[in-house]
């Protein structure tokens, strides 16, 4: 168990470290309130024991902004603990108005000691077992079953929002369709199996020219996600003409590089994608538009034969 222990008494500091420390708990530091909040952000602790009386900021007002910053979060709520000297009626009720959780002495015997931390040990674990399982549902929700990108609903929440950050900030904002070509024969002749394992090979040669991009600082803030079927999108917010249209050029590329065996493909024998993209300014449109136009654009690299991209009209 990680504790977050707040004194600005060193001797207090040193002493309860040692107690703790005997039982195995890792001690985090801090001297006042405006210092807990930075390691309370830092490290995200598994307890916090906090003086009431230290200078700059005092251990009610370090409480209640832990607090607003845990609802900003998707941290499961953290005990925190008072440490005091005067058990004041006062003091206690203050305490958990201020979004603490228990009092105890500076000096409180060992055995009362041990079984606190035992007891919060028992609930840092269950808080752990809690995150992991609302970070699954949270996949669960946002992730595409099969490829593991974005599903759609997730997609259209986190463009959303990237829209409205480019409408501040006075950026434009980029979009790719993609859909693989003759993706129904594909299936008819190899069978569904074969082609779930196709589009999971295309999904994840997407999200890595997408990551290698934004790794390489070329792309900041883009992603990739299943829009539908055998069809994908990339959103790339910030992004130049040039620069969305060689993203597109690069996928088209690695997809035909995996070289996945595709008979009823046309002359191409392999299966192969095809891309349409767009490019807006945000103070001039709106993304319904910017999805129509890289869809038109999608349609005309299918006329013009597919597996190519068209992104500049």
């Amino acid at each position: 168990m990680k504790i977050l222990l707040v004194d600005d008494a060193k001797s207090v500091q040193m002493v309860m470290t040692s107690r703790l420390a005997s039982y195995g708990y890792e001690v985090l530091h801090a001297m006042n309130g405006q210092e807990a909040l930075a390691v309370f952000a830092t490290s995200a602790p598994d307890l916090v024991l906090m003086d009431v009386e230290m200078p700059v900021m005092n251990g009610f007002e370090a409480t209640n902004r832990i607090r607003a910053f845990e609802a900003t979060q998707q941290w499961a709520w953290t005990p925190i603990i008072f440490l005091t000297s005067s058990d004041t009626v006062e003091n206690l009720v203050t305490a958990i108005e201020a979004g603490g959780d228990d009092f105890m002495s500076k000096f409180v015997p060992e055995p009362v000691l041990n079984a606190k931390m035992k007891a919060m040990s028992r609930i840092a674990a269950l808080r752990r077992s809690l995150s992991a399982a609302n970070k699954k549902l949270h996949d669960l929700a946002s992730l595409d079953g099969l490829t593991g990108l974005c599903n759609r609903r997730s997609m259209d929440l986190r463009a959303d929002l990237l829209w409205a950050q480019a409408i501040e900030a006075g950026r434009p904002f980029g979009l790719l369709m993609l859909d693989i070509d003759n993706f129904k024969k594909y299936n008819d002749h190899y069978g569904h199996q074969a082609g779930d394992d196709a589009l999971r090979s295309v999904a994840l040669a997407i999200d890595l020219v997408v990551s290698q991009m934004v790794g390489d600082r070329i792309l900041a803030g883009a992603f990739a996600a299943r829009y539908g079927g055998e069809e994908f999108a990339v959103v790339v917010p910030d992004a130049s003409a040039q620069v969305l249209d060689a993203l597109a050029q690069a996928i088209v590329q690695a997809v035909r590089d995996l070289a996945i065996v595709h008979e009823k493909n046309q002359a191409w024998g392999i299966v192969t994608l095809s891309a349409g993209g767009a490019q807006m300014d945000t103070a001039n449109g709106a993304m319904v538009s910017l999805f129509r136009q890289a869809d038109a654009r999608l349609y005309q690299a299918k006329q013009r034969g597919r597996n190519q991209a068209v992104t500049l009209g």
